[in-house]
């Protein structure tokens, strides 16, 4: 359980898209699209304030990257959950492509769970770059309407940061924090925590 007195500045911008999704799900009930999209638009830019603020003040932990992380996953659900009433036409003719996303997202999740107990909050590079497309085709989507590049992009790179996500799962025995690619975690020496190393 979280201890608010603890919460550093980072920390309470990852809380606010917490605490935002009543407020996000009460505009979704009332059919208040403009003001979903952008009070959506705010959760999404609280997402970059409190990467930077952490970085920047040296106040990262833990606690900080996993609250960011479920931040991150709650604001994506609201935005899907968004685009099913506002933009049903769209998800149905886009449906399976976006349920090949969504599975083994979902999966990565049970395999994270299964492991650790909880979510991973590895923050690769990848995952941002999909995080950012993500926001910014919802946003537009609820905005303009659909751009079909900038989706099969989204699509593309959700497939391959949860493809990532589950190797890194692999690769690290233990819960770990920041972790910026395949790349780096194979040079990384905690994979060596308990003196072995995962097997992909």
């Amino acid at each position: 359980m979280y201890s608010f007195k603890n919460f550093n500045i980072a920390d309470w911008f990852s809380f606010y898209r917490i605490m935002a999704v009543p407020l996000l799900m009460g505009l979704i009930w009332f059919g208040e699209r403009t003001w979903f999209t952008w009070f959506l638009l705010i959760s999404y830019s609280t997402d970059a304030i409190d990467g930077f603020l952490a970085r920047k003040l040296k106040i990262t932990s833990a606690r900080g990257s996993q609250l960011d992380s479920l931040g991150d996953q709650i604001t994506l659900a609201i935005g899907l959950v968004g685009l099913l009433v506002f933009e049903i036409d769209f998800i149905k003719t886009n449906a399976i492509l976006i349920f090949m996303v969504l599975l083994p997202y979902f999966l990565q999740m049970i395999i994270a769970f299964r492991k650790y107990g909880k979510t991973t909050a590895f923050h690769t590079y990848l995952a941002k770059l999909s995080a950012l497309t993500q926001g910014v085709f919802i946003l537009w989507l609820l905005f303009f309407g659909p751009v079909y590049w900038l989706f099969y992009t989204m699509i593309i790179l959700g497939l391959l940061e949860t493809i990532e996500e589950i190797a890194l799962i692999f690769i690290y025995d233990k819960w770990v924090k920041d972790v910026k690619g395949i790349y780096w975690a194979l040079k990384d020496e905690r994979r060596f925590q308990n003196g072995d190393v995962g097997s992909l």
